[in-house]
């Protein structure tokens, strides 16, 4: 499948990344959060770069912001369509692939928020911070470790620092919030101070 190049409204202000699920999950604090994050991100003035999506998580976050009147860029890879229904009252760009999606998603933010998500969600900040591990990138990423969400995930890694198959510095490749205040406050604080790779 072949889709024109995507263009995108040019957008001066800072813009935050927002991966987070399709699903709503079976804790409604996890919606609560999403939309707060949604119009934390319009009441700072920043664009809220997401999946496309106009359900789960991914709604609630991209209908606050857009409800809050802040700036909100989707992109969804086009088989996905129909199974994530675009939200059509924001700026959505149709991609060919997933690889296209998270590529743009990269690119048009300056910092990263990483809220409950699926394997999808995982699939997209392991990558994210592989690009880190290799140096490709110093853009912020901070988890949104709801009641402990992301514990098991941290587990995991620091198991790999232990067994010798990753650098215990790579630790430091993301920042972990409780609450949206503060993964909200780290974004903007760590993209204001971040230093970006050209590349």
């Amino acid at each position: 499948m072949t889709l024109p190049p995507a263009t995108i409204a040019p957008f001066e202000g800072r813009s935050v990344c927002l991966f987070c699920g399709a699903s709503e999950g079976n804790d409604p604090a996890f919606v609560r959060a999403a939309a707060a994050v949604g119009q934390a991100t319009a009441e700072q003035g920043w664009r809220l770069v997401y999946g496309g999506g106009g359900v789960g998580l991914m709604g609630a976050a991209a209908r606050a912001a857009h409800g809050a009147g802040g700036r909100v860029l989707g992109i969804m890879p086009a088989f996905l369509r129909s199974r994530e229904r675009l939200f059509d009252d924001v700026e959505t760009v149709v991609v060919t692939s997933m690889h296209e999606r998270k590529q743009l998603m990269y690119d048009q933010s300056d910092a990263f928020i990483v809220a409950p998500g699926g394997v999808g969600t995982l699939e997209e900040v392991v990558e994210l911070l592989s690009w880190k591990r290799l140096d490709l990138h110093h853009k912020p990423v901070v988890f949104l470790n709801l009641d402990g969400f992301w514990n098991g995930f941290f587990d995991l890694i620091r198991h790999s620092v232990s067994q010798g198959m990753t650098p215990s510095a790579f630790l430091d490749a993301w920042t972990v919030a409780e609450t949206v205040e503060d993964a909200i406050q780290q974004a903007g604080v760590a993209a204001e101070a971040a230093i970006y790779d050209p590349r």
